[in-house]
């Protein structure tokens, strides 16, 4: 039998062909379940690379079609279907974050593609262009790692991608790097209230940014706020528990609020009323009964939630951190202006969220030197280390400023 060749007389092995339609080489093989299946190149030497890769695969059992044909997000749904376990928060909050940051981009990447670099490469993006915090990140390598791992397990892969790069991201911020979440400074946390008082369209908004500064509460322990939560004549705030807002983003009539109960004594806490705070709530009760705008939201059997929309539904907190950006953005587009006809220095707000409000009011703590203890039990901190770290980022910033401040006084240089 004459052997077969392509255009430019080249002998084609068995399974080889050339596509005058696709304009590309195939090679032809079939699957351990007998299905036909297809290999494509540009030219002959690609093709055979592809044809060697095959044959390596297939002697250790990897799945190589499955590897050029499932990703990213495929095997993350699959993972998911595994972990029947989880409590109904936990899994909303895991599709939260994976749909928000991971499956319309890098979830459409074919398994077999997806190499270190690559995940390196997106976290640094979420990082710098996106401004997420190391400890987000962590959390999204906590959806990524999992989910390719299942693929190794398969044996769609020989390998998992996802290991090890969490520890590369942590050797930058040791060395130096810039993924801490720092606090907002005592000037630009005033510059920022004073802002929100001044402009009309916002001054809605800062009873509750106020609250955020004055308790250092989570995003969804200050939304899950009801004022029976509260004791105005103690001056205290009971935190006994938070909402969690899951949104269906593949069918909108999922959308709905989740009790969330803390998983450790240390999210049970009462917080002592600061007067900005009291005057804080004072404001927005004078307001609602005004406006006749109380909260008519009910989840579960809780109602009389203190903080609501114009809707007098609830706030999604993903709508106050939008609404936070679009302050900050229009807040520093003015100063800039009016520090220029001032002829001074603009105080510029850097891009934050609501975390970063809840840190700023540990670093506050930490500046007028509170017990550390104390501070752990406002904060509710389960791990002491994660208040630590925050008192050393804020104590070494002031122990710089009071050196700097001797070295003027002496005039050593």
């Amino acid at each position: 039998m004459a052997s077969r060749k392509d255009k430019k007389g080249r002998v084609l092995r068995k399974g080889e062909s050339y596509s005058d339609s696709k304009g590309m080489y195939l090679y032809a093989y079939s699957d351990p379940f007998g299905k036909r299946r297809y290999i494509y190149a540009k030219d002959l030497p690609a093709l055979r690379e592809k044809e060697e890769q095959l044959k390596k695969d297939q002697l250790d059992g990897i799945d190589s079609y499955a590897a050029g044909t499932a990703d990213l997000n495929f095997m993350f749904d699959r993972y998911m279907s595994t972990k029947s376990e989880l409590r109904v928060s936990t899994r909303a909050n895991y599709l939260e974050v994976y749909d928000r940051y991971i499956r319309n981009e890098f979830g459409r990447k074919k398994i077999g593609e997806i190499k270190y670099s690559d995940i390196l490469f997106f976290y640094n993006h979420l990082i710098c262009d996106l401004g997420l915090h190391i400890g987000t990140v962590q959390y999204i390598q906590r959806l990524i790692r999992p989910a390719l791992e299942i693929a190794v397990r398969d044996n769609i892969i020989r390998a998992n991608p996802a290991n090890g790069v969490i520890q590369q991201l942590n050797k930058k911020t040791q060395s130096g790097g810039s993924y801490v979440r720092h606090a907002l400074t005592l000037e630009q946390q005033r510059e920022f209230l004073s802002y929100l008082d001044e402009m009309p369209e916002y001054n809605k908004w800062k009873p509750l940014f106020t609250v955020m500064i004055g308790t250092g509460c989570r995003i969804g322990e200050l939304v899950g706020l009801r004022w029976e939560d509260i004791d105005m004549r103690n001056r205290t705030i009971d935190i006994n528990h938070s909402l969690f807002y899951f949104a269906g983003k593949r069918n909108k009539s999922d959308n709905k609020w989740v009790i969330n109960l803390p998983k450790t004594d240390s999210g049970v806490r009462v917080i002592p009323m600061v007067d900005t705070v009291y005057a804080a709530f004072i404001e927005e009760k004078a307001r609602q009964e005004e406006e006749g705008t109380f909260c008519i939201s009910t989840v579960d059997d809780m109602s009389g939630f203190i903080f609501c929309n114009r809707f007098r539904e609830l706030y999604v907190p993903e709508s106050i951190n939008r609404n936070l950006r679009r302050v900050i953005e229009n807040h520093n587009a003015m100063e800039e202006v009016r520090a220029a006809k001032e002829k001074r220095e603009a105080i510029i707000l850097p891009q934050f969220s609501c975390h970063h409000l809840r840190h700023t009011f540990c670093a506050r703590l930490c500046e007028a030197d509170v017990n550390i203890k104390v501070i752990q039990s406002i904060m509710g901190h389960k791990d002491i280390q994660t208040t630590m770290d925050i008192y050393a980022e804020v104590t070494g910033d002031k122990k710089k400023k009071s050196l700097e401040q001797v070295f003027d006084q002496m005039k050593l240089f």
